[in-house]
């Protein structure tokens, strides 16, 4: 009995460390992946008007407040080693939007980070000037959370806006389906991958014990995921008057 026990046990214990090495990885590596689909589009057809680089700027923003928030309040590696990847997959695909959009409008007046005008904003001609602004930002940053290190107040407030902008990244979708009155164009099969992804993310942060703004916000993000399958459901069985004005749809929704 003791032996088959102990047969058990040696077969168990790598079964579920090659288990939490996998969901590690899928932590580490699934936010990425909806991007490398998007990036050999645009490189493909030399077009980057389907993609946002506002989601670049909220997940380059999300992804440094999250690092900082490490250093008051130590959570999961693969949740550190994720924001990392992130940031260089951002920093990747805007640096592609940056050279495609250049070479799209020759005659447009190159606007830099240096002119500070703020009506161009994230919309600068050189992907240095991006650089400029993500290091920029990094650095006050960096510099106010080192000053507040020792506050638990700012670094819990700190933790929670990092993964609460994250969170909100779905929104965008739920409104343009609100104004149009429709789901139309709107794939069903990405919104359910969405919601799968953000309950996997949800459940591994609390099996982790994660800090409670992680799981707060991987349930926010679940909650948007459902409004808008309901969207899906109740605009078609009960389809609504079309909205006068249509807002143009642009996924702005990280895994």
């Amino acid at each position: 009995m003791e032996e088959s026990l102990g047969s058990l046990e040696l077969f168990v214990l790598p079964v579920g460390k090659l288990a939490s090495w996998t969901a590690a990885a899928a932590m580490m590596f699934g936010g990425m992946l909806p991007y490398i689909p998007q990036y050999r589009d645009i490189k493909r057809t030399q077009n980057a008007e389907g993609f946002s680089i506002y989601v670049c700027l909220v997940l380059l923003v999300a992804n440094i407040l999250r690092i900082l928030f490490w250093f008051g309040r130590y959570f999961e590696p693969p949740l550190l080693l994720q924001s990392i990847i992130m940031i260089i997959t951002m920093l990747v695909m805007l640096k592609l939007c940056t050279a495609v959009r250049m070479t799209n409008e020759l005659a447009t007046r190159r606007r830099a980070f240096s002119d500070f005008d703020l009506q161009y904003f994230w919309l600068w001609s050189r992907f240095i000037d991006y650089i400029q602004c993500v290091l920029t930002f990094t650095v006050v940053a960096a510099y106010i959370t080192y000053l507040l290190i020792d506050s638990s107040l700012f670094v819990e407030t700190l933790g929670f806006f990092a993964v609460f902008t994250e969170a909100m990244l779905g929104t965008p979708q739920l409104y343009r389906n609100y104004e149009n009155k429709s789901t139309e164009g709107m794939s069903i099969t990405m919104v359910l991958m969405w919601a799968s992804g953000d309950t996997f993310k949800t459940a591994y942060f609390i099996l982790n014990q994660a800090p409670f703004q992680f799981w707060i916000c991987g349930l926010l993000q679940v909650c948007v995921d459902i409004t808008i399958l309901f969207q899906a459901y109740y605009y078609e069985r009960y389809p609504q008057k079309p909205s006068s004005h249509t807002v143009p749809f642009t996924s702005t929704k990280a895994l």
